[in-house]
């Protein structure tokens, strides 16, 4: 992978993580028509870390105000009745204790997953499925009414099911953000609590792969510094933008416009595969 390379797949992964198409099946398909074959999924983690960058500068003043609630709840530990009272009415600490539970479906999924991240990442095929499924996902979306709930009354089994959701996406083809945003709408969130727990979900995951895949970056097998910083800064530059327009769109019920061109991508990645 040269330069060029690399700034190109930062550039399509800092589009594609925060717009629900699916960043890891676009980076299997350009790597396939680039064709490159090494070390491919260590440089997914890398520019999925640089979108990381983007979602916390993004979301640093919610990010803040998270800290800043639970220190305030871990200071009323000792009145238990307070601590759990405050658990129950502060949407900050809330949101906090729903991101650690949902957190937990994720990363064991993600260890499942592990081994089989080689292969997943080398079939253009179940890219094709799968951005058929995200399709079907995304447009389903469109019946969903505008009103919803708060996170203060979305419940532990909710973020279950979401950490779920996220868990599978490390499967090239299904959208991170268009399964979990989704998966919030349907369990009854309003749109901009939905795209805001999804960001904020994506936090400890894509910390963790980074951390575990550390050694696949670095490695003697790893990639040149110089790609990794490129791709990377690419895609925390390109990231930001997308995830901007992306809760725009959430926000006024624009989800669904994403699942015609994952259906048609993906019926054309099945074709090439054949």
């Amino acid at each position: 992978m040269n330069l060029t390379e690399a700034v190109l797949l930062g550039a399509v992964q800092g589009l594609t993580e925060f717009l629900p198409v699916s960043s890891s099946g676009h980076l299997v398909l350009f790597q396939h028509v680039l064709g490159l074959t090494q070390a491919l999924l260590a440089f997914d983690i890398s520019v999925h870390v640089g979108t990381l960058f983007a979602v916390i500068i993004y979301f640093h003043k919610d990010i803040a105000a998270i800290f800043k609630a639970l220190v305030k709840w871990l200071q009323t530990l000792p009145d238990t009745k307070a601590a759990s009272e405050l658990l129950a009415e502060d949407r900050e600490i809330r949101m906090a204790l729903l991101i650690v539970v949902g957190s937990i479906p994720t990363a064991i999924l993600g260890l499942i997953f592990k081994e089989m991240a080689e292969t997943l990442f080398s079939s253009v095929a179940i890219v094709g499925v799968t951005l058929m499924i995200t399709g079907a996902v995304l447009w389903g979306t469109r019946l969903i009414r505008a009103d919803g709930r708060g996170i203060r009354r979305f419940t532990i089994r909710n973020s279950l099911v979401v950490g779920v959701v996220q868990g599978l996406a490390i499967i090239p083809g299904i959208s991170r953000s268009g399964a979990t945003i989704a998966a919030g709408l349907y369990l009854g969130l309003d749109r901009k609590t939905a795209a805001r727990f999804s960001f904020l979900l994506s936090i400890p995951a894509v910390a963790g792969a980074g951390i575990l895949g550390a050694g696949d970056l670095f490695g003697p097998a790893g990639l040149p510094l110089k790609i990794i910083a490129a791709g990377t800064l690419t895609s925390c530059l390109v990231g930001y933008v997308s995830l901007k327009l992306l809760v725009w769109m959430v926000s006024r019920g624009r989800l669904h416009f994403f699942a015609p061109y994952c259906m048609v991508l993906g019926l054309t990645a099945l074709v090439v595969s054949i």
